[in-house]
């Protein structure tokens, strides 16, 4: 993924009281990267989302910290929704749900893609993800049809900020679905924003927009004084529109 001969700090994998770095010193090149090492312990990961620093590191590497500059986020009242989207959303044929196959979909996260030689979601991140989850900080959203997942998506939340980690299409749409969904809920239970981390086409074609990171640092802060939502999530809007 990147060559880890940088100087940027290196921590221990016992050590679990050194704060991770400012994000404001992350290197320029590969944006974003500001540590290596540590833990992915439930309390190192949720004091690094607090801070604006996630975990994104490949097979065989040492556990990597970022914070890119600029940052992907959407606030979910302002998600685009397609003419061909929202006509799969008017269908119906299908299901949603929160939190009742969270490992199903961080597995199917982590399958293989056509356009990707390997993944970044090893057996130890989603391990991480999956204590986060019994904590009732990850959350996954599901989408079904006939009984079979066929999207979704899974992120931490914390205060009134959701981070995105993954998401994933096993039929047409259904990762949008989850999307659309999930920013439904949000806005409904107040939450200022969604944080994609870093921006594809795929989420910008659904209005997802990059901030500068001090900007973000800022929002974050705010996002922040709000009480956890804890889990298990259940599903309460009723219709996916924002209007």
């Amino acid at each position: 993924m990147t060559d880890l001969a940088l100087p940027i700090p290196w921590l221990a994998a016992t050590d679990e009281t050194t704060p991770l770095p400012d994000p404001e010193t992350a290197l320029h090149e590969p944006n974003g990267l500001l540590a290596i090492g540590a833990s992915l312990s439930p309390q190192r990961l949720e004091a690094a989302y607090r801070e604006g620093i996630f975990p994104w590191f490949g097979p065989g590497e040492p556990i990597l910290w970022w914070s890119p500059d600029p940052r992907a986020i959407l606030a979910p009242g302002e998600l685009h929704i397609s003419r061909s989207l929202r006509r799969a959303l008017n269908r119906r044929d299908y299901q949603v749900t929160l939190d009742t196959a969270f490992d199903r979909v961080v597995e199917a996260c982590a399958a293989p893609r056509v356009d990707q030689p390997g993944t970044w979601i090893t057996p130890d991140m989603q391990a991480a993800y999956s204590r986060l989850h019994v904590l009732g900080l990850a959350h996954s959203i599901e989408v079904w049809c006939s009984g079979d997942l066929i999207g979704g998506l899974y992120g931490v939340s914390l205060g009134q900020a959701f981070f995105g980690e993954s998401m994933f299409s096993g039929a047409s749409n259904g990762s949008k679905i989850a999307m659309v969904w999930l920013c439904a809920q949000l806005q409904a239970w107040g939450f200022h924003f969604l944080d994609c981390q870093m921006p594809t086409a795929h989420l910008l074609s659904m209005g997802v927009h990059c901030i500068p990171r001090q900007r973000f640092l800022l929002a974050l802060a705010a996002s922040q004084r709000a009480a956890t939502r804890l889990g298990p999530w259940t599903l309460e809007v009723e219709d996916w529109r924002h209007d």
